[in-house]
């Protein structure tokens, strides 16, 4: 996951959003938090809701702090106990532990990702090494590691449950790779390079979320917006009005305005300008650069790694996932990166014919890539995306992914009225899921627009995650989107792009919907990030489905229905421009494991980028989707570095899990939708996950579905990716 970070507590990993929250009882708080509602267990309906209303900056920092040390209360409570350690007195008992801390990390790291002003800004660049140096406080405490250790070691994990036992190796597990068997010497060195590197993700995001703010292209005359669409007209002026140049327009510096302008424009100069202002985040030689952050970020993580015993940051990284090695990882990316950069050679072909035939003498540049390809696709496939668009309103591709959710799973979502529980934004919808008897099963929070302060990109939170450990504690979730608003008044019209994320962030909030466990370690989302990615692009898949493009995709304006024959060019352009995609994504992906293996005492960081692309020889019209300077996923967090591998992992399982409905014959097979219920939508970590895969597929995964949903030829030998692995945190999931 890319972007803000807190530290996940009792978890080897730094990651984007604090572990979620929960309402466990604690014991008596003393005077100074009793009457804190950033502290106290969540009330209200639904088994209780984030305090939203009660939240302001000045008070979360002493609510931390306050957290902080109830948690270590607790934590001095189980070390103390004088009976031996069993699992009920120790492991169940953590599980109970720092619950106030958990609730008010949330709030923390919702605000993070949503309202970082400058006041927020300053707190989170103080607690940042704070958190950190509170997480190995538990990780590193000897006494609290040997009573999990005995735990774990004892006769008395046979007798255990399956979910049992896999919680108490993930236990033993985190704190082993956290360092907890390390000298006391080697213990305080980690710790130390632990809280440098909180700082330093700190300042590296903040520094990108400067530069998407501060810097954005002003368009001053009508002729600027030759090629536009209308929609895209009034998104620029209504971005303009919010910086002050009424009567103006403006291109901002995030992906959900840049991409649609570079599609459309048809002004070379401006697509060019607007480009490099963007690929240009944090590389700018100014006060927000982060090229030395990125180097003393890589010095950092390979000390690290050496102290615990780790070649390098990439070996400790995906020591607890299902690629298991950096080198079985490399071996799928190097399997796909070939016929993927054969196809980029084919669609500039095309590319380039146009452009020929338009202005003699342009070569292809990357920021005309967008531009060609969608004429190449309106030319092909007779298929405009301004043709599509008006089809693709947010709030009707809304009701059709709860409609998928209702048909795969019986959910019903409902709008809960304005007002009817706190919000942290005006723009946040709150639904109640029901499950198809009419049951309470958690909610799920929706705040789908762009705003000054929101950090760009999407992704899906827990709040809370389900358990049953302490009652029938049920999830709150939430989903996260970049939407440009339309003007008031006018419907939210989406590009393809951007239903697709809507469906894929939903994938990740069913995960944690349904989630079906004991544990709140084990539940929801909380599995390896190589699979965590599943649900949500599994899901991707029925946006484009005739079930929901005939129900929801309707004019905006007539209301008709999405015309047959416009269905039938979608789907039949599903694998355009698929090499673009892929060696887009892919080049990140191999730059991110590449350097985390490499030395960084050897290693100029600012000149590896091209070193890197030269080497693949990559296509000199595409650069990496994340230049480093602003790659979030890798700098701000530890949380997808060395692993933003990840989703071509996933995506691997997902391709191969969607082909089973098409063997069926239906998308919504009541068998094999059971099937995914059960095994991987509601399993969390309860189970090993490539087990868990098996369980519902019949079978390990091979490379050949994907090869077939990009349109690449299937390789001559399909490799199985998928192998015993322990498990990782997750509590946020962001969209690549």
């Amino acid at each position: 996951m890319r972007h803000r970070h807190v530290v996940a507590l009792l978890c080897a990993a730094t990651i984007t959003l604090p572990a979620t929250a929960d309402q466990t009882p604690e014991p008596a708080m003393n005077n100074a938090r009793a009457d804190d509602p950033l502290l106290a267990p969540w009330s209200g309906p639904y088994g209780g809701v984030p305090p939203w209303d009660e939240v302001t900056v000045p008070r979360l920092g002493p609510a931390i702090e306050a957290a902080m040390q109830a948690y270590l209360a607790e934590i001095d409570a189980i070390t103390a106990n004088p009976e031996p350690a069993t699992f009920a007195n120790t492991v169940e008992a953590m599980e109970r532990a720092g619950g106030a801390y958990r609730r008010v990390l949330t709030l923390y790291g919702v605000h993070a990702g949503n309202l970082s002003t400058p006041e927020f800004q300053a707190l989170e660049r103080d607690m940042a090494p704070k958190l950190a140096a509170f997480s190995d406080r538990i990780v590193q405490n000897e006494a609290l590691f040997r009573r999990i250790e005995s735990v774990y070691e004892s006769g008395e994990k046979a007798s255990l449950s399956p979910e049992q036992q896999r919680l108490a190796w993930r236990r033993y597990r985190d704190f082993v790779r956290a360092g907890a068997k390390l000298d006391a010497t080697r213990k305080q060195a980690v710790a130390a390079i632990n809280q440098e590197l909180a700082g330093l993700f700190t300042r590296f995001g903040q520094n990108v979320l400067a530069d998407e703010t501060s810097r954005y292209t002003l368009l001053e005359k009508e002729e600027d917006l030759e090629g536009l669409p209308e929609a895209l007209r009034s998104a620029a002026a209504e971005a303009a009005r919010g910086k002050g140049h009424e009567g103006r327009w403006v291109i901002l510096n995030t992906r959900s305005s840049v991409e649609p302008f570079l599609t459309y424009s048809a002004r070379r100069d401006l697509r060019e300008k607007v480009w490099r202002v963007f690929v240009n985040r944090g590389d700018n030689g100014d006060a927000t650069d982060n090229n030395a952050i990125i180097g003393e970020i890589l010095k950092l993580r390979a000390r690290r790694s050496a102290l615990l015993g780790y070649p390098t940051h990439a070996h400790w990284r995906l020591e607890d996932t299902m690629a298991a090695t950096p080198e079985r990882a490399m071996a799928l990316m190097e399997a796909v990166w070939t016929p993927a950069v054969a196809r980029v050679r084919e669609e500039v072909a095309d590319m380039q014919k146009l452009a020929d035939a338009g202005a003699a003498g342009i070569a292809i540049e990357p920021w005309d890539y967008r531009f060609y390809a969608e004429k190449v696709r309106a030319e092909r496939y007779d298929l405009d995306q301004a043709l599509v668009r008006p089809y693709l309103q947010l709030e009707r591709l809304k009701d059709g992914m709860f409609d998928v959710a209702n048909r795969l799973f019986g959910l019903r979502f409902s709008a809960l009225p304005a007002g009817a529980v706190p919000v942290f934004h005006p723009d946040v919808t709150v639904y109640e899921v029901k499950d198809a008897a009419g049951r309470h099963v958690g909610l799920m929070y929706f705040d789908p627009f762009a705003r000054t302060g929101k950090r760009s990109g999407a992704w899906m939170s827990q709040y809370r995650s389900q358990e049953r450990l302490t009652g029938d504690v049920t999830p709150v979730i939430s989903n996260n989107l970049n939407l440009i608003p339309a003007t008031p008044g006018e419907p939210v019209l989406m590009s393809w792009d951007d239903a697709t994320t809507l469906f894929h962030e939903f994938g990740h909030g069913l995960h944690g919907l349904l989630s079906d466990v004991t544990y709140r370690s084990l539940s929801g989302t909380n599995v390896v990030r190589d699979y965590v990615e599943l649900p949500s692009q599994l899901l991707e898949h029925w946006l484009s489905t005739r079930e929901v493009l005939d129900r929801y995709a309707r004019h905006y304006q007539t209301g008709e229905p999405m015309p047959e024959d416009v269905v039938g060019r979608i789907r039949a352009s599903l694998t355009f421009n698929q090499g673009f995609a892929t060696v887009e994504y892919l080049s990140g992906a191999l730059y991110d494991m590449k350097i985390h293996v490499a030395d960084p005492a050897k290693v100029d960081p600012r000149r590896f980028e091209q070193e890197l692309v030269e080497s693949l020889g990559m296509p000199r019209e595409i650069v990496l989707r994340h230049r480093p300077t602003q790659f979030l996923h890798v700098y701000s967090s530890d949380s997808y570095s060395a692993g933003y591998y990840s989703y071509l992992w996933s995506d691997t399982l997902s391709a191969d899990a969607w082909e089973a409905f098409v063997e069926a014959g239906d998308p919504f097979d009541t068998g094999v939708a059971g099937r995914l219920r059960s095994h991987v939508m509601s399993a969390g970590n309860s189970v090993d996950p490539a087990a868990g895969y098996r369980a519902f597929r019949g079978r390990d995964p091979d490379i050949g579905a994907l090869m077939r949903k990009r349109g690449f030829p299937a390789p001559a030998a399909p490799a199985a990716p998928a192998v015993p692995a322990a498990p990782a945190a997750a509590a946020t999931v962001a969209v690549r």
